[in-house]
């Protein structure tokens, strides 16, 4: 079985690396990092050395980039079980007076990446009739707030992928979940005096991806909403 994530060296991305490798996955994985890419991959390897990990350093907001990384996951020859969408990029800000292009810039790293990487996978998973596609939305996918600007709007643009696709996909035996975490502490965290124990874990977000990948082929979870225990901060 193999999983392929992107933006994977570290955050939600590392953790669900680390647990489809437990799970006896192995990885292909990607990050625009190219250090902490190499540092994780050595890591994985070590804890886990009956699976294999594999990894190529690339920038998800580059279309070119991305073509790049799913032709090197397609040659590999692995079938593609489950595919993590989960590179993504976090600018704050409002829409009247945030910087020219951010908008821009979110929609290539939050959105296009997902939408490019999953069109040239699926004609062999759809051959296959088989296969999970998780989309890393938010709960800025459901909720407007303030400062959320461009990043909120291209999460809301990944839930409305991640609901089209499911349609589409359905008649073809491949599962498409919207997966929507409130906080959960990385390394984004670190430093912002936020205490580890008000949020969740990475962690409690790869359990539940995990989790949902290996139900029987008659079901399916659409979407998955986590929220830190005392709410949203």
């Amino acid at each position: 079985m193999n999983c392929i994530i992107t933006g994977a060296s570290k955050g939600l991305g590392k953790a669900m690396a680390e647990r489809f490798a437990a799970g006896g996955y192995h990885l292909y994985l990607c990050s625009r990092d190219a250090k902490t890419l190499a540092t994780t991959t050595e890591e994985l390897a070590t804890r886990y050395p009956t699976v294999t990990i594999h990894s190529r350093p690339a920038d998800m907001g580059e279309k070119e980039q991305v073509t790049a990384f799913a032709q090197w996951v397609s040659a590999s020859g692995a079938t593609v079980d489950v595919l993590v969408n989960n590179a993504g990029q976090f600018i704050p800000g409002s829409v009247h007076n945030e910087p020219e292009g951010v908008l821009e810039k979110l929609i290539a790293v939050n959105l296009y990446s997902a939408y490019h990487l999953t069109r040239h996978l699926l004609p062999a998973m759809i051959a296959r009739r088989s296969g999970h596609i998780f989309n890393i939305c938010s709960v800025a996918s459901l909720q407007a707030y303030p400062n959320g600007g461009a990043y909120s709007i291209s999460k809301y643009a990944l839930a409305g992928f991640s609901a089209n696709l499911r349609e589409e996909m359905k008649p073809h035996g491949i599962k498409v979940t919207a997966v929507y975490p409130g906080a959960a502490y990385t390394d984004s965290w670190s430093g912002t005096g936020v205490d580890p124990q008000r949020i969740m874990t990475a962690a409690d977000v790869a359990e539940m991806v995990f989790t949902a990948s290996r139900l029987s082929p008659q079901a399916t979870v659409e979407e998955i909403l986590l929220r830190p225990q005392l709410g949203d901060l």
